[in-house]
């Protein structure tokens, strides 16, 4: 073997290493007790009322909004009921959806004509970037699992030689996967424009299909829970260009050099079919994935798509590049930003406690707050829904959609504030005061009938004056 392909495999292996070293510490973590995210608790609480109610949608009126599609509920409130905690049955599924869709890209490139290396250096890269730029991996939250039931569809499509079969198949993962995440748009769309370009034949019968499966799909939510799907997903939501320009910057840390290598890909490649849908799929996902980003409370996931198609965009371009040397120098490149975004994990990764003992300050601090919050009186109000979950209280209110919606004018305050005037809720878990989580009119009532009984490195609770 040559030096090339020797620094080539050497550079995969290292990523590997590396990325197993960080699902080793992910694993580590997935059964404590500590909030990954505001949505761990949000989801579980659906999860466990679709179990309970037939239905993961509460009733208008209330301060619990869903607005997520219905399937990941039940998948994770059937495997939450095995292992008697929904949190910890959605970051053990979340996970293997990490590994999964990984293993698509890995096999999408392959079927994209890579050879076995640059395929597995692409599913790697995503990895990498699931574990560097976002909390996402091996948290209860339905984003990955879509991502890996929609690269079934893609690896369905590349299938050769194609037929109408596969062109029926794919819609119906991609449509499966719309209704586990709603966000899971936009690999279809590039899939149905790199078809009419190459094969408008089945792209007739790809984007025929699709518009049949979405349609049965609308029919069977309607039916089911009475109610539009539109309607129930489209929560009120405060958009700005700061959000936009905010997440861009942080992706982008990441992003800048797959960027330029997909720019690399387009000027050598332009007549390989599969480095033009690589190519589009990467333009459809960053382009709707900054148009997501300036949604309030939009997270790292909106640009996942972007992120695979950029790593797909990678394989190829490690597989094009006809002088291996090429590769091998340009798989270092790739991996230059990601050896530097090392510096923003959580945590002293080189210390023998990040690996031993994860959170093992912040799991104190957590088992002290669900204790208090079990043993206080019904209702309790909860910023951070886990902590009320795992203490065992029902969910009252989802402080940030509720936010939201009375920021839109959707929602009266006046309920919600009587409540508050009422002193109904013996506990007040707050992630922080400054800012505040809701509206002026609501932050003041809070103060003049609560008052301060905890804080801690990680959040603020109140008990009625």
């Amino acid at each position: 073997m040559t030096a090339a392909p020797l620094a080539l495999r050497l550079t995969v292996s290292a990523l590997a290493v590396a990325c197993l070293a960080g699902l080793v510490h992910i694993v580590s973590m997935l059964g404590i007790h500590v909030p990954f995210d505001p949505n761990e608790g949000w989801n579980a609480y659906f999860a466990q009322m679709a179990m309970r109610s037939g239905s993961p949608y509460p009733a208008d009126g209330g301060f619990m909004v869903n607005n997520y599609p219905p399937l990941s509920f039940y998948l994770i409130g059937t495997f939450g009921k095995l292992l008697g905690d929904d949190i910890f049955a959605g970051r053990i599924v979340s996970l293997l959806a990490l590994l999964a869709t990984a293993c698509g890209i890995g096999a999408a490139a392959r079927r994209m004509g890579c050879r076995t290396w640059h395929a597995a250096f692409a599913g790697l890269l995503f990895i990498a970037c699931v574990l560097l730029t976002s909390d996402y991996a091996g948290m209860n939250d339905p984003q990955l699992l879509s991502h890996a039931i929609a690269m079934g569809g893609l690896v369905a499509v590349l299938r050769i030689p194609r037929t109408p079969r596969n062109l029926v198949f794919a819609p119906l993962l991609f449509t499966l996967a719309f209704f586990f995440k709603h966000n899971l748009v936009l690999l279809p769309l590039a899939v149905a424009l790199w078809l009419l370009l190459v094969d408008r034949r089945h792209a007739v019968t790809f984007i025929a299909s699709g518009g049949i499966f979405l349609l049965i799909g609308l029919g069977i939510f309607r039916e089911v829970f009475g109610i539009g799907f539109f309607h129930q997903i489209a929560s009120a939501r405060l958009y700005s260009l700061d959000n936009l320009m905010a997440g861009a910057a942080t992706w982008l840390a990441f992003a800048a050099v797959p960027l330029c290598g997909a720019l690399v890909l387009l000027r050598i490649a332009r007549r390989d079919q599969y480095a033009v849908l690589a190519i589009i799929y990467a333009g459809v996902a960053v382009i709707g994935g900054f148009a997501f980003l300036g949604g309030a409370g939009v997270d790292a996931n909106a640009l996942f798509d972007a992120d695979i198609a950029l790593a797909l965009c990678a394989g190829l371009l490690l597989d094009r590049l006809e002088d291996e040397r090429w590769s091998a120098t340009t798989a270092i490149i790739y991996i230059i930003p990601l050896v530097l975004l090392l510096r923003s994990v959580d945590g002293d990764w080189g210390s023998t406690d990040f690996w031993l003992h994860p959170l093992r300050e912040e799991s104190a601090v957590a088992r002290s707050e669900i204790a208090a919050l079990r043993v206080a009186r019904e209702p309790v109000l909860c910023d951070m829904l886990a902590l009320c979950y795992w203490a065992g209280k029902a969910p009252q209110v989802d402080v940030f959609n509720t936010d939201q919606r009375l920021r839109a004018g959707a929602l009266d305050a006046r309920s919600f504030i009587q409540r508050i005037n009422t002193r109904d809720y013996s506990i007040i878990e707050l992630e922080t005061l400054h800012p505040f989580p809701l509206p002026p009119d609501v932050e003041r009532a809070v103060r003049r009938n609560y008052e301060i009984i905890r804080t801690d490195d990680e959040r603020v609770f109140l008990a009625p004056r």
